[in-house]
């Protein structure tokens, strides 16, 4: 992870994880073990936000109330798009998104429950791969490179026994069958990732910009996560992107890069996070992560959703204030990470990312 950039964090610390670990423990235990301190917090907050984030936070929360017994927090797993307006309209104390806020967004400055003069934080908590998954009778797995699978959800290839899926699979037994291609209905930062991706790496078959909102006429359409899933594992022939958490029993694709195909992991998540830089421009608390969708590394899986905690640098209220940093401090630790990646198999964030994100949850108040 490069953690330099223009106007954000030059130079991170570990003293300055360990002294947060410190301070909270202190001050009544915020973390989700059970051998903490009495904490002495107390209230609500809601989020809402990315459905990709549902198990996580689910674990998230359960953890962090069984420690602050006096804290009440509700996510609302809405879908992104859903999240990012609620916290600009000040409904919601945090957001999860499948993407951080872009310039345009971020330099309007109008978040409801912010100081518009201090900006705004996001933490990338949560990395997770994308799964394209399918349905197809008597296959399990399959080989295919980006122009390939660009070309199935494009509506250019529409069979199974197409010579582009035919020609990189040899072994498998592929019908004469019709393709459906489920996307999601609703404005969804996974498919913002995903169409970036498809946009980056095969740019001579999909020919439309990054975009939360799907682009295209035809296929089928499905709400949030579990109904992509949902339309999937319903129908014959079918095939989406999603959470690779929520993949279970589907077909999955070991995608190409290099010279190699490399299937989903928690492992290969990460490597693609850590071998990216961070947008420039952005403020030190302002962690968006530039993903290389494009790298041939070795054991890099580039279809990735690295999904954001978005909150204020300044709360207009000192109560919620307290309760967000709290609960942000619990997350991005180890112990959080953890709980995440055994509830939903996301990919524990890099030590290098952790000191980061803890001079940006440091900066809330």
């Amino acid at each position: 992870m490069n953690i330099k950039r223009s106007g954000g964090v030059a130079a991170i610390a570990l003293v300055g994880a360990l002294a947060l670990a410190s301070c909270a423990a202190n001050e009544g235990g915020t973390g989700g073990g059970g051998d903490q301190p009495a904490s002495d917090l107390s209230g609500t907050i809601a989020g809402a936000g990315a459905s990709s984030q549902q198990s996580a936070q689910e674990a998230w929360v359960a953890a962090f109330q069984t420690a602050n017994p006096d804290v009440t927090i509700e996510y609302d797993p809405a879908g992104s798009g859903a999240g990012r307006d609620q916290f600009i309209a000040g409904g919601v104390a945090f957001a999860g998104s499948d993407r951080a806020f872009n310039d345009e967004e971020v330099g309007a400055g109008e978040f409801g429950s912010c100081n518009p003069e201090a900006g705004i934080v996001e933490i990338p908590a949560y990395v997770s791969p994308i799964a394209v998954a399918f349905n197809l009778e008597g296959v399990d797995s399959l080989d295919l490179d980006a122009a390939t699978i660009a070309g199935i959800f494009a509506g250019t290839i529409t069979t199974w026994n197409d010579p582009a899926i035919a020609d990189q699979n040899p072994d498998a037994e592929l019908p004469d069958q019709a393709i459906t291609a489920v996307h999601r209905s609703d404005d969804s930062g996974t498919t913002e990732n995903f169409t970036e991706y498809l946009g980056a790496a095969a740019p001579e078959v999909w020919t439309y910009e990054a975009d939360g909102v799907w682009p295209l006429e035809g296929g089928e359409a499905a709400q949030g996560t579990s109904g992509v899933v949902d339309a999937v594992t319903g129908g014959t022939g079918t095939i989406g992107y999603m959470d690779a958490s929520r993949a279970g029993d589907l077909g999955t694709v070991a995608v190409k890069v290099g010279e190699e195909y490399v299937p989903f992991s928690p492992e290969a998540a990460a490597a693609i996070v850590d071998a990216s830089p961070f947008v420039e421009g952005r403020g030190e608390a302002d962690l968006a992560i530039e993903i290389d969708r494009t790298s041939e590394e070795a054991g890099v899986y580039p279809i990735v959703l690295v999904s954001y905690l978005i909150g204020c640098v300044e709360y207009t209220d000192a109560e919620q204030a307290e309760l967000v940093k709290a609960y942000f401090s619990y997350i991005i630790s180890e112990e959080g990470q953890e709980a995440a990646a055994d509830a939903a198999g996301s990919a524990p964030i890099s030590d290098t990312l952790r000191e980061a994100a803890t001079t940006a949850v440091e900066s809330i108040g």
